[in-house]
């Protein structure tokens, strides 16, 4: 289910103040990695994430590849920051705004 842009506001005001809770190191996006996200996102539903590459288009690729492969919404992203969003299926923790 795609998020609306009202749901995506009051999801980048949840994030504000969060600290990232993940660290894409120089290892870069390894499987352990992805574990480790996943099981953030079903803690947490909204995560941030720090993606340490030098390269504007590399962390593009990261930021795209977490999104794809953890099933995730991106929700924003500031500078090596990226916010995502994944509801739980059975036990949701944040109430969207219809």
């Amino acid at each position: 289910m795609p998020i609306t842009e009202k749901q995506r506001r009051h999801l980048k005001g949840l994030a504000h103040h969060m600290k990232p809770v993940v660290i894409v190191g120089q290892n870069g996006l390894t499987d352990n990695l992805f574990s480790e996200l996943r099981s953030a996102l079903d803690t947490h539903e909204l995560i941030k994430v720090r993606v340490n590459a030098g390269d504007r288009g590399d962390r593009r690729k990261m930021v795209d590849a977490i999104s794809k492969r953890c099933d995730a919404e991106l929700i924003q992203t500031i500078g090596h920051v990226a916010a995502f969003y994944r509801r739980h299926p059975k036990h949701p923790r944040i109430r969207l705004p219809v």
